[in-house]
């Protein structure tokens, strides 16, 4: 007899902001991030687990985009720092070398 096994998968919520400059991103959306993750704010953060779609486009030098898959690790839902933590799963390499230059002009 065949057995039948249950699989869920759980669909990935996108983030995606634009930002005029890369100290817009960091002062009002991202307010800290590494080289393993980010802070994000958010009203309504997710629940751990969540895995995200992230989408950041910020003008560094030209318009450049920080994308790749993360993952929610941590929620602060009180206080006026109410976010939650993401942690990279995957970003691209494009995205990585941006990451690098946001940390280094920090």
């Amino acid at each position: 007899m065949a057995r039948t096994v249950e699989r869920r998968v759980s669909a990935r919520k996108t983030i995606n902001h634009e930002f005029a400059s890369v100290d817009a991103f960091i002062n009002e959306y991202v307010t800290n991030i590494s080289r393993s993750g980010v802070f994000i704010r958010s009203d309504e953060p997710l629940p751990i687990g969540t895995r995200v779609n992230l989408r950041f486009t910020v003008i560094h030098d030209e318009l450049e985009t920080i994308e790749g898959l993360g993952e929610v690790v941590r929620v602060v839902d009180k206080g006026r720092s109410k976010g939650m933590g993401v942690v990279f799963v995957e970003l691209n390499e494009v995205s990585k070398a941006l990451i690098e230059r946001i940390l280094v002009r920090r």
